[in-house]
């Protein structure tokens, strides 16, 4: 039995990664504070929580997963914090109360700009008071298309372990690629017509309407949005913003935006687990829902996690290092 607390948790990447593996799961508990997640997270889960706020809350479990709100750490958000990077630390004050019930391993997870200069501070403190907790860090830039998942989505994720053992990064298991094409539906299972490119402003902003002259003109003031084939780029909570994903042509030419469903897929999630959302969160006639886009795209790759975990659950997971001058070196 595995017992599990999510702070921050979202649709449930975390149990749904450890449910693909066959493990039985124990939800500790969860917190989230955004009525729509915590109802999809209900719906694929067989119980029920209230929306809560990490702040102030209090529990003992064994074992945590938390991703806090990475809009502040966003290329686009660098100097406009509104305080939601530091919300990484309220984590740690709940750690600190626990006591001898303090989890063996804590995972967290996030957008590459938590490391950038601006919010580095943040996190410095965080693997600082983290070590001085008992804990022994490391963290990594990982990319999701190299977990079997076709979206080129950079994640930095900080495993931190109680004791002396250091996290192997290189002990993950990657899997082969898969083409874009297979998590795509076909033109007839949906309405094409609601996906299809029609406002001007993204028109002229995709890459394959546009010549190399203007694209060159214009690339220091914005990016032109690709046609994707082979791969994805980072699913952002909405597909017809620039910069965005992507958009895929259509059989007559025309280009079109990603459905909510194959953003379900791409973060690793299965057609049993959207219809369930479908049912929870009916789109309007004619209309994308921007509520099953966004749960998906503020999400964690599921296969990202399952391959952490099977590190961490085998026992096999620490680091070899040598020393040299008195100073440990991880062995890569």
């Amino acid at each position: 039995m595995i017992k599990l607390l999510s702070l921050f948790g979202g649709i449930g990447s975390d149990i749904k990664a450890l449910k693909n593996m066959g493990h039985e799961v124990k939800t500790v508990d969860y917190v989230e504070w955004k009525e729509n997640r915590v109802k999809a997270y209900n719906a694929m889960n067989p119980f029920r929580y209230k929306t809560q706020n990490v702040v102030g809350w209090d529990l003992k479990p064994d074992f945590l997963v938390h991703g806090s709100p990475c809009q502040d750490n966003s290329a686009a958000n660098l100097n406009d914090d509104k305080g939601r990077s530091e919300l990484m630390l309220e984590t740690l004050r709940i750690i600190r109360e626990m006591g001898e019930w303090r989890p063996r391993f804590v995972i967290w997870e996030n957008v590459k700009g938590a490391t950038y200069r601006n919010k580095l501070p943040i996190f410095q403190k965080y693997l600082r008071e983290m070590n001085e907790m008992g804990y022994t860090n490391n963290y990594k830039v990982i990319n999701a298309i190299d977990y079997g998942i076709p979206q080129q989505r950079e994640r930095i994720f900080c495993i931190s372990i109680l004791g002396e053992e250091m996290f192997d990064f290189n002990r993950l298991q990657t899997k082969l690629f898969q083409p874009l094409q297979n998590f795509l539906q076909d033109e007839s299972e949906f309405d094409l017509e609601k996906y299809v490119v029609k406002i001007p402003s993204m028109l002229s902003r995709l890459a394959a309407l546009a010549t190399q002259e203007q694209i060159e003109a214009n690339k220091s003031k914005f990016n032109y949005i690709p046609t994707v084939t082979d791969f994805i780029y980072t699913l952002t909570e909405r597909p017809d913003r620039c910069p965005g994903p992507g958009v895929i042509q259509t059989s007559d030419g025309r280009y079109r935006y990603p459905t909510e469903r194959e953003y379900w897929r791409l973060m690793g999630f299965d057609d049993e687990d959207f219809d369930r959302m479908l049912k929870e969160f009916p789109p309007k006639p004619h209309q994308r829902s921007a509520t099953l886009y966004a749960l998906a795209a503020n999400s964690i790759v599921v296969p990202v996690l399952e391959a952490i975990f099977e590190v961490l659950l085998s026992g096999n997971f620490a680091a070899d290092y040598v020393e040299d001058d008195g100073q440990m070196q991880l062995i890569c």
